[in-house]
């Protein structure tokens, strides 16, 4: 009877062999990190230690990118800014109403009470309707008694130079759409810059966030659009 053969294998070899099992092809790793940039790809073997044992590593490849997402920018959804009725809801305090009113002004005059944002449209027998706004921001409130001059419907918006100067990334005009600030109507205040207008960003009613202007949510800026002529009377405290 022959005697069996035995074949010494080096340390190296066997431990590899012990730990890979079976040999296998060596595929490449296809799934790359969803980061940008490039990335090694490594192999089967895993690199290091055990590549190192059975042999010197080819020249180091490197993987293609991420393909591009099926729906670009959706992985920044999360950090976008939200919508204006999302960051902060109108106050029900601030819409319109037909209040009790014991001012001392006329039928028909327009009475802005800065301090406390709301703006009343006077008719007479102790009643008026009572509209929330936004008014000049800390540097821009002002008082007075102006006349309604002009008025204009979907108005166009020049910024003054004044505003310019503070904010030179502003249009040098806008045409007039839901897209512009002074929203759906707008009534001017004759010899100043001030306005009574819409808006298009419904949250800042009941906040100081204008350079000296009214706001009024846009149906509430029609509805009194709709009830006041030019020659209107308005106080301004």
């Amino acid at each position: 009877m022959s005697k069996p053969v035995f074949v010494r294998l080096s340390a190296s070899v066997a431990f590899a062999a012990l730990l890979l099992g079976p040999a296998q092809a060596n595929p490449v790793i296809s799934a790359a990190p969803g980061y940008g940039g490039y990335y090694p790809e490594q192999s089967a073997l895993g690199g290091g230690l055990i590549e190192a044992l059975v042999g010197e590593p080819g020249p180091v490849r490197y993987a293609t990118p991420p393909a591009a997402h099926p729906h670009p920018g959706a992985h920044y959804a999360a950090y976008a800014p939200q919508p204006a009725d999302v960051q902060r809801a109108v106050d029900p305090m601030y819409m319109r109403a037909e209040v009790d009113y014991s001012g001392s002004e006329g039928p028909g005059t327009i009475v802005v009470d800065t301090p406390n944002k709301f703006l009343y449209l006077v008719h007479g027998r102790g009643r008026a309707t009572r509209y929330g706004i936004g008014v000049g921001r800390p540097g821009f409130e002002w008082s007075g008694v102006k006349t309604i001059s002009r008025k204009a419907e979907w108005p166009d918006w020049t910024p003054p130079s004044e505003m310019l100067a503070r904010r030179p990334d502003l249009p040098r005009h806008m045409e007039g759409g839901p897209a512009n600030p002074l929203g759906a109507r707008a009534m001017y205040l004759g010899g100043s810059l001030y306005r009574i207008h819409g808006t298009n960003e419904p949250h800042t009613i009941g906040q100081n966030v204008s350079s000296g202007c009214i706001r009024m949510m846009n149906d509430d800026v029609v509805d009194l659009y709709n009830r006041v002529p030019v020659g209107t009377r308005v106080v301004v405290r």
